[in-house]
């Protein structure tokens, strides 16, 4: 067979189910596919290529392995350690797709981003950095963190700025809870400060855009679910409840980003909450692709290939033919998520319910153990409804409908 011209290769920093989509949007595109990371049970290293086994936030060590693989594009997965990673790479090997390592800082560590949003007049949580803790919590540090706390009004959320998917995020609503709360974003952060700031009060959703030379050239809006773990998101419907007037102030507060930091084109996602007045706040932000099989949810509800423009916007490819097509239909990804600690037996859906499965994708194992209820997750199911007043009853009652059995 000629061999004249080798498949082009490509890196995938991660290997979970939530990096698939991704993965077959590489293959449809002729990659030649690698992936990494840690997690030796990811649900995604069976669709690759091959698998290297190794930690992709370590920067240098993805560095190398690209190098030593001869790769021609690397490609973040769902998680803000494997974008830094990947933005560094790109950098020292001059690979397309990607900003800047020093971009990439000013979007995903949240205090960068603090005062890039305060800069540009876009509405963000007023918000502080501490130092973290170099010792146990002695009086000194208590003192001080005490100071910088009584510039904020309470209810406050400590969390660290580099960590995402609700790690080490919690509400404080007086003093003592936030002292709690600061030891716990100290022991798990990697960076020597952490961002305290006031919450939001108001309604959850996601913006996901893809930029074309600065420009929104397409959005997909929903509205965030959350079960037992406040931090984690637990499901997303479709269309947005948000204003035309409020969407459009994502659009315009994404296109201030994208002209300051002079981003290059691809996915911008965001998540913000609506403040009863219908202004949106943004609270998180990064270049990445969602987890949880977002990206598919997209492609669902629109009929965008949102994980191909992805995977193209990565490898330097033109992403200009995507086409801005509202939400058609009613939609929920909806992620089966556990009450209880306990032993997995099975899990059951409603009958009312089955008409509505477009796909389920279950990875749970029965006999598994349920060691941690607010982080255990049975698999993913996504569901289209008829009409507008049927999503909405239906995802409201939904972890009636759909039961993780345990006992």
């Amino acid at each position: 067979m000629e061999q004249s011209n080798p498949q082009k290769k490509l890196l995938l920093l991660g290997g979970s189910h939530a990096e698939i989509p991704l993965i077959q949007a590489a293959h449809e595109l002729g990659w030649y596919v690698i992936t990494t990371g840690n997690n030796r049970d990811g649900l995604g290293h069976p669709y690759a290529d091959k698998t290297v086994f190794a930690d992709f936030s370590d920067k240098d060590a993805m560095l190398k392995l690209a190098s030593n693989e001869g790769v021609q594009s690397v490609c973040s997965g769902c998680n803000d350690f494997a974008l830094l990673s990947t933005v560094y790479v790109c950098e020292k090997l001059g690979l397309p797709g990607h900003d800047s390592y020093a971009t990439s800082l000013e979007l995903h560590h949240k205090d960068k981003y603090r005062a890039l949003a305060t800069k540009l007049g876009i509405p963000t949580p007023r918000a502080i950095t501490i130092k973290v803790a170099s010792t146990d919590f002695a009086g000194e540090t208590e003192a001080d963190f005490d100071a910088a706390i009584a510039q904020l009004t309470f209810p406050i959320i400590v969390k660290p700025v580099d960590l995402t998917g609700g790690k080490g995020i919690h509400r404080a609503a007086n003093i003592e809870e936030a002292r709690a709360a600061y030891k716990d974003a100290c022991s798990r952060t990697r960076q020597d400060h952490i961002v305290v700031e006031e919450f939001v009060q108001g309604t959850n959703h996601g913006f996901s855009a893809m930029l074309v030379n600065g420009k929104v050239a397409f959005a997909f809006a929903d509205n965030e679910q959350y079960y037992l773990n406040k931090y984690m998101v637990s499901g997303a419907n479709t269309p947005s409840t948000t204003s035309a007037a409020g969407l459009a102030k994502l659009r315009d507060y994404s296109e201030r980003i994208a002209r300051e930091l002079h981003l290059v084109d691809g996915i911008l996602h965001i998540q913000y909450i609506e403040r009863a007045d219908g202004t949106p706040v943004i609270i998180e932000i990064c270049r990445r692709p969602p987890g949880d099989l977002y990206i598919k949810f997209v492609k669902y509800a629109t009929g965008i290939d949102y994980p191909k423009f992805i995977v193209m916007a990565e490898t330097g490819m033109d992403i200009s033919g995507i086409a801005d097509i509202p939400t058609q239909g009613f939609w929920l990804r909806h992620c089966i998520m556990a009450d209880r600690e306990g032993i997995v037996r099975d899990v059951t859906f409603a009958p009312e319910i089955q008409k509505n499965i477009v796909e389920k994708f279950l990875w749970y194992k029965p006999g598994e153990s349920i060691s941690d209820k607010l982080l255990y997750k049975a698999g993913i199911v996504f569901f289209k409804f008829n009409t507008l007043a049927e999503m909405q009853d239906k995802t409201a009652r939904m972890v009636d409908l759909v039961k993780i059995i345990t006992e």
